[in-house]
């Protein structure tokens, strides 16, 4: 990450936090393109080395392009928002948190993931047999049946979440070591070649990582195209 050439910074929440997940999920089709574009990639989660791992094993996301820090020191340097700070400790405002309580778009987020969005682009192949939680294994053809093609058809986000909710609750403590820093927001940081910043971006709530989630990495097309 060098001076030199753009580079994309993105502050990531807990490994095991919807947002990363979906995050780095996003990132992994268009890294070749990045890199063709000559921006760099690098993400910071908040986790450890074993869960470092077991996201990118996951995601597909390329190790060499994640680091991890015990503490959100860099996203307290940045001033990220440390999420719903309510007395009774992480669990329960991160509850409130997902009731939508100092989380702005996340009940609406949720609820798209449900309905469906026909501005937003297909999830889940048609080819593609996706294992969520304890439903039984799921090929793409049968979303087609649901509602179409060639865009998010209702309950296919909400699958694919359900997927991410089922590896993490799974393997809880290695995504997730301490559950202190649980309702941490993140950032994107898109840098120029001399450190200009082209771009930034502070999530305020839940599954609002992205200014637009329905396509969430809008911002690099004038970039990519």
């Amino acid at each position: 990450m060098e001076r030199g050439q753009r580079r994309l910074v993105l502050l990531l929440s807990q490994l095991g936090d919807f947002d990363s997940l979906e995050y780095a999920q996003a990132l992994v089709p268009v890294l070749p393109q990045l890199e063709s574009a000559g921006i760099a990639v690098l993400a910071i989660g908040i986790g450890d080395e074993a869960g470092r791992q077991r996201f990118c094993a996951f995601t597909g996301f390329p190790l060499e392009c994640l680091e991890v820090d015990a503490e959100p020191e860099l996203h307290r340097a940045l001033g990220l928002y440390e999420g719903l700070q309510q007395i009774g400790g992480p669990w329960p405002n991160l509850l409130l948190m997902c009731a939508g309580i100092g989380s702005p778009g996340t009940l609406a987020e949720v609820l798209r993931g449900y309905t469906g969005d026909r501005s937003a682009p297909q999830r889940i192949a048609e080819e593609e047999t996706i294992q969520a939680g304890p439903l039984p294994p799921i090929q793409g053809s049968f979303f087609a049946r649901a509602g179409g093609t060639g865009f998010q058809r209702p309950f296919e986000l909400a699958t694919v979440r359900l997927r991410n909710m089922s590896e993490v609750l799974g393997h809880w403590r290695t995504y997730v070591p301490r559950d202190d820093f649980l309702t941490q927001r993140g950032g994107t940081f898109l840098l120029e070649a001399d450190d200009t910043l082209l771009y930034s971006y502070r999530n305020r709530g839940i599954l609002g990582f992205s200014a637009t989630m329905a396509r969430p990495l809008s911002f690099l097309d004038p970039l990519l195209s």
